[in-house]
């Protein structure tokens, strides 16, 4: 009878990176926890939009709507263009846009 070959060892995990990847989700998850910005993100992940159709969408101020969308963009969540007078918005990072999938799934799908 052939003995079973042992598993290789687990490679060693590198703290520094660990933390500093913990570190990244918890920022983009508290960047999430905002309702505002959690709805203006399931907005975008549907596609590009400009300030006032988001404005129209998630039913929020202008005030607040740019204070949140700048917290976005300073996360690097989401990016801009410009197009004439309108600013367009769409989701820049992936991680994000993987997050928000499963959100979805989890509490939107029918």
């Amino acid at each position: 009878m052939l003995a079973e070959p042992s598993p290789l060892p687990a490679p060693a995990l590198d703290l520094a990176v660990l933390r500093q990847s913990a570190d990244a989700a918890c920022r983009l998850m508290k960047t999430l926890s905002n309702p505002d910005r959690l709805l203006l993100l399931c907005q975008l992940s549907l596609g590009e939009k400009n300030v006032g159709e988001l404005e129209a969408l998630v039913g929020i101020s202008q005030p607040t709507l740019s204070q949140q969308l700048g917290v976005l963009r300073e996360e690097g969540l989401v990016s801009t263009r410009r197009e004439g007078k309108n600013i367009y918005y769409c989701v820049a990072s992936p991680q994000a846009l993987a997050v928000m999938e499963v959100l979805y799934a989890q509490f939107c799908a029918p």
